[in-house]
């Protein structure tokens, strides 16, 4: 806590931008450590992510959400869902852009009435890809789009600005006492960051849908005082030929999944565990809201 508590500041802050803004990166950098399932290809937060991010000036509850899209499925409309949800629950609003896309973000798919009474942020992420003379007018393309309080170019890979970014964030949180411990990093389960770390190996190893059609459920998480934890993990796909694809050869692809999601989850939880996946299909999960809702969404 702060010398002077009164000055001590706490809130929510929504990050919004487009599928691979880099929404996921940023929140990691910020906490200085994996919360959030980040690969190249975009869409893959699908559910709000809460991160909280301590210092002795304030407490940031910030809420990652799926990237912006136009819903071509039931899953899709469920993420979208999950953003407007984030909208609301927020003091701060952080809009993060990759500087990097041509297109302009004003056909962001969202109700700009939505951002009524909510201060603005703007991070132009990715600085470290462009030349550095693009800067100013990238600015000023920006500055009109919303009424942001300020635009801070940023590298959440480099970590480059992110001190700016938590000095603007930190002038427009409420003043108050912080809502949560300040020894924790995140309000959600250690299985729930054990399922992303799986769903975001999938990412990295399989093209085309694969990484879309598949949801990962972590049905047992026993931890052995003694010996290493056990977690048995069901990966559910819509098809036979896409379970094929994940299982491999052999089960070599099963293997390669699990050996390197065993790796990063030892990481993350600090300790060892005996990881057993399973391929299971559940056909059209997507598209049906019952099969959804089984699932979680």
């Amino acid at each position: 806590m702060g010398k002077n508590n009164q000055e001590f500041r706490a809130g929510y802050v929504t990050i919004l931008g487009r599928p691979n803004a880099g929404k996921s990166t940023l929140l990691n950098s910020l906490l200085n450590t994996k919360l959030s399932a980040i690969s190249p290809r975009p869409q893959t937060t699908r559910r709000r992510v809460l991160g909280i991010y301590n210092d002795d000036r304030m407490q940031i509850v910030f809420l990652d959400t799926p990237g912006l899209l136009k819903p071509r499925y039931e899953l899709q409309e469920k993420m979208m869902q999950y953003v407007h949800a984030a909208l609301q629950d927020a003091d701060v609003l952080l809009f993060i852009v990759d500087v990097t896309e041509k297109q302009h973000p004003v056909e962001l798919n969202i109700d700009k009435s939505a951002f009524e009474n909510k201060p603005l942020l703007l991070a132009l992420n990715k600085i470290d890809l462009i030349n550095k003379g693009d800067l100013l007018p990238l600015i000023d393309r920006y500055k009109d789009f919303l009424p942001f309080k300020a635009i801070v170019p940023i590298s959440a890979l480099e970590q480059d600005g992110l001190d700016e970014l938590k000095e603007e964030l930190q002038k427009l949180l409420p003043v108050s006492p912080p809502y949560y411990p300040q020894d924790i990093l995140s309000d959600q389960p250690e299985r729930f960051f054990v399922a992303e770390i799986i769903r975001e190996r999938i990412f990295h190893l399989f093209h085309e849908e694969i990484p879309y059609s598949t949801e990962v459920v972590v049905e047992e998480f026993k931890e052995r005082p003694a010996g290493k934890d056990y977690i048995y993990a069901v990966i559910y796909v819509e098809r036979d030929s896409q379970k094929g694809i994940l299982i491999g050869k052999k089960g070599e692809a099963l293997k390669k999944i699990g050996a390197q999601a065993r790796r990063e989850i030892e990481e993350f939880l600090g300790r060892d565990v005996f990881l057993e996946l399973h391929v299971k299909v559940n056909e059209n999960w997507r598209r049906n809201p019952a099969k959804l809702k089984r699932l979680g969404y």
